[in-house]
């Protein structure tokens, strides 16, 4: 077993503070929401955060898809502690604080850069059924500052010290130049950089950033809707996901030292991947229907499984077996939260 080295896994993205709700239909179409989507707050959510705080069950979590891949890892790994490292803005409030404190219980070297202009950000998940229903309201998570933190000596020698990066696309909205700089130094260090799509609006709206990162992404993650739509905005013109996997492959790359992986996991269907030059199906663990608390984080958890043997170098199956393992045990249970210890062999 390889000891992996404290600071092995470096995450940076969004650290928000979920508010968790099951709601009706109504709800959502009161809102115009899908069952199942990620976006960012508009104007027109402001009221739903009001409302959803005030729902008879309502549950608060740490949250951000990045800031929940890494913890996922951490809890795989057991010990050390702090092998996981996180970047991110938070506000100067008590929801900074719940973050801070989670961060710490999780064993999670988080390094946040506080600023008082915004609030904490949020994510108003509206769970129906085995659908869950995002909506970010970023604030703080939105004035991550480049200069002030990432290439502050301290925190950029943190970056350095990683072997295995990882940084959810809904980031890109926030500071693509930081993305770019660690994905670099990934590249130029042949070490491992990984992103996820995240939701279909990034492939949508941020085409540009994604696709200037495109060329130093090791592993890119998605699900099947991400990956659908991914390719469409590409032109790919099909619709077949391990086709839509060999393409993702073959996209222009810079170091030709590593293949690039392509991992699509499709809820309850197999989890396609590239291996070496072919395409592969996992099938995910049975679950049975009446076991699935909520489906928010699954994605999240199946990344953080992966990244955590990925950290320990060991093979492409073993990872995916972990990130099934780790999303398997995440639908179980309210938000992305876990037991006390993994029981993965």
């Amino acid at each position: 077993m390889p000891t992996v080295s404290q600071n092995a896994l470096f995450g940076m993205g969004n650290p928000l503070l979920d508010i968790s709700a099951v709601v009706d239909k109504d709800f959502l179409d009161k809102y115009g929401l899908k069952p199942n989507d990620q976006i960012l707050a508009e104007e027109k959510h402001k009221a739903l955060f009001d409302e959803i705080v005030n729902k008879s069950k309502v549950e608060y979590h740490a949250g951000g898809s990045t800031q929940n891949s890494v913890k996922i890892a951490q809890w795989m790994i057991q010990e050390p502690h702090k092998v996981a490292t996180f970047f991110g803005c938070i506000g100067t409030d008590h929801f900074g604080e719940i973050l801070k404190q989670k961060a710490a219980e999780a064993h999670v070297d988080a390094h946040y850069y506080e600023q008082g202009q915004e609030p904490t950000g949020t994510c108003a998940a509206c769970i129906t059924g085995d659908n869950r229903s995002l909506i970010a309201n970023l604030a703080a998570a939105n004035c991550y500052n480049k200069e002030k933190h990432l290439d502050v000596d301290r925190n950029w020698s943190l970056v350095e010290k990683a072997r295995v990066y990882y940084i959810a696309g809904f980031f890109l909205t926030v500071s693509p130049d930081s993305i770019l700089k660690v994905a670099k130094h990934a590249s130029d260090n042949n070490k491992i950089f990984g992103l996820n799509l995240s939701a279909p609006f990034i492939s949508q709206f941020f085409k540009e950033p994604l696709m200037k990162v495109m060329p130093y992404v090791d592993i890119i993650f998605g699900n099947e809707t991400e990956a659908a739509t991914f390719a469409k905005e590409q032109g790919f013109e099909t619709e077949d996901i391990a086709e839509i996997a060999r393409r993702v492959q073959s996209l222009p790359k810079v170091n030709k030292n590593r293949q690039r992986i392509v991992v699509f996991t499709q809820g309850r269907e197999d989890t396609v991947a590239t291996v070496g030059d072919k395409v592969k199906v996992f099938p995910v663990l049975d679950i049975d229907q009446n076991d699935i608390v909520d489906t928010n984080g699954a994605g999240d958890a199946f990344v953080g499984g992966f990244l955590s043997e990925l950290v320990q170098e060991k093979p492409l199956e073993e990872c995916i077996r972990a990130g099934h393992y780790a999303a398997n045990v995440i639908i179980r249970r309210a938000g992305c939260t876990f037991p006390e210890k993994p029981d993965f062999h």
